[in-house]
């Protein structure tokens, strides 16, 4: 085997000059004898025993604490029962009194803290309380168990406290002030560490015997200064060799997740059209998910597979007035609108119901009551619906959603916004409108596209919201409305062929990718 101790690391050669076949490999050797920090030893493990030289021997878990932040403080200024103790020994020297809101005043302490200390001290024998609830030493000293937790978080200051050089009595305390993952209420957070031990291999004794021979150190420069060339020191050294038909390390130039900066860059091109951005809560009520667009409460699309539904809290406290009574009555007999309704008993109690949100629309309802005449709105919102997952279908999706309303806009004005989104925002080059049916909508129109690869499929749909919806949420105008798949849009836009390829965890494949 043709072995070449030019391309070695520095961390590298140090630590092959260090060892023999007989030692045990480990991070605190390294540590002790060469003086490297605990990141530098793993770098130089790792390509060492990628290079066969050296191999894993020895695999064992240790545990150490750390303090937290409370620990911290309780060893800046005490532990709060060893506070408390000296407070009421002072005051009781002076001759006063305290009781426990007095102490958890005078130390700035929560009453729980307070509590729990009198508690634990009063175990103990230290204090204890009279008739009137003034507190009593009845101990003149503290407890071993509070000096021994002093000195632990004493010692927790100078660095990682490892089990295994503990006492018995220290371990007892420790354990009773620690958790495994360092909940805020303990002074310290048990940590288990797995510590792997090597062994120098036949081929890291070869390379370690021709560094040796050829005098190499790891102290070589690896690079020639302005400084070294002004001082001179240059001279008082070896340089590393070079290796010119070595290839150059990769650069990664920094760059924006392209899905991300696609999103942005529809938010910018409909905001400088004068669009005002809505947004809102992943979670929403059945009311404005579905029956404020006057979807009637039997409708399918209700159904437990098509919607998500929450398990706690499964309802609302309640939905606003008065929208709640005017969607209810549009639904029942048409209320004001002109309209018969759906004609059935509305459910208060069902239109509570949380779900996820299935469709951006529901924005779009919760919008009307604050809107502007005349107003353009628009959201890009993330939408949940049981779907059988493929190319052009997600579980979860993005949909922009908005309304435009106003005296002066009609069908024209939508399928003008229709064809930028098609054509300028997806870059389709193929469109077309189909009429379409939505419980919300009259007259209704579908989108599509026609992909390269995946043919044609559906943008979304669009329409004129019926009066059942506008009038009962408080608009008298007009209000186009549409809801669109981003998703889809983008596949047009960045030239994929897969929904899911937007959100892979590929990261090669992510920074290959391109916009038009």
């Amino acid at each position: 085997m043709d072995i070449d101790v030019k391309n070695l690391h520095p961390l590298e050669v140090k630590v092959l000059r260090q060892v023999t076949r007989d030692d045990e490999i480990t991070p605190e050797g390294m540590i002790e004898s060469l003086g490297l920090k605990i990141g530098q030893c793993n770098q130089a493990f790792s390509w060492l025993e990628g290079k066969g030289c050296i191999i894993e021997d020895a695999r064992h878990t240790k545990v150490c604490y750390e303090l937290t932040e409370l620990g911290r403080a309780f060893a800046e200024r005490g532990l709060p029962s060893e506070r408390m103790y000296l407070l009421v020994r002072e005051m009781t020297e002076r001759g006063g009194y305290l009781t426990l809101p007095d102490v958890a005043e005078a130390l700035g302490l929560e009453n729980r803290d307070v509590g729990s200390a009198f508690g634990m001290l009063s175990k103990q024998g230290v204090l204890s309380m009279d008739a009137d609830k003034r507190i009593k030493i009845a101990q003149e000293k503290l407890p071993e168990e509070i000096l021994t937790a002093k000195e632990l978080l004493l010692q927790g200051l100078q660095g990682v406290i490892w089990e295994d050089q503990l006492s018995d009595p220290q371990k007892q305390v420790m354990r009773s002030h620690s958790k495994k993952r360092g909940a805020s209420g303990v002074p310290f957070k048990m940590v288990e560490r797995e510590e792997v031990s090597y062994r120098l291999t036949e081929v890291g004794e070869r390379y370690r015997e021709r560094l040796l021979e050829g005098g190499i150190t790891g102290e070589e420069f690896g690079e020639l200064t302005q400084e070294m060339l002004l001082r001179g020191s240059w001279k008082q050294g070896t340089f590393r060799p070079y290796q010119v038909s070595s290839p150059p390390n990769r650069v990664l130039l920094g760059r924006r997740n392209p899905y991300n900066a696609y999103l942005t860059w529809v938010k910018d091109k409909l905001t400088s059209l004068g669009f005002e951005e809505f947004d809102g809560p992943l979670v929403e009520t059945e009311f404005w998910n579905g029956d404020a667009l006057f979807m009637p409460q039997f409708h399918s699309a209700r159904d437990i597979h098509d919607v998500y539904y929450l398990k706690n809290p499964s309802h609302a406290r309640e939905i606003e007035q008065p929208y709640l009574d005017q969607v209810a009555s549009a639904h029942e007999n048409g209320w004001n609108t002109g309209s018969r309704g759906w004609g059935y008993s509305f459910d208060r109690n069902f239109t509570r119901r949380q779900i996820l949100r299935s469709q951006g629309t529901v924005m779009s309802a919760k919008t009307l009551p604050r809107a502007h005449v005349p107003g353009r709105y628009f959201g890009i919102l993330r939408c949940f619906r049981y779907d059988q997952v493929d190319a052009t279908h997600g579980a979860d999706f993005y949909q922009t959603e908005g309304i435009v309303l106003g005296n002066e806009v009609n069908l024209r004005t939508l399928l003008g916004l229709l064809k930028m989104f098609a054509e300028e925002v997806a870059g389709a080059e193929e469109v077309r409108y189909v009429p379409g049916y939505f419980p919300f909508t009259e007259p209704s129109i579908e989108v599509h596209i026609k992909h390269p690869k995946l043919g044609w499929f559906e943008l979304g749909g669009s329409g004129i919201f019926r009066p059942e919806v506008s009038k009962a949420l408080g608009v008298d105008v007009p209000v186009l409305a549409w809801g669109l798949g981003v998703d889809r849009m983008a596949l047009m836009h960045l030239g994929l062929n897969d929904l899911r390829e937007l959100f892979t965890p590929d990261i090669e494949r992510v920074r290959l990718r391109r916009g038009r």
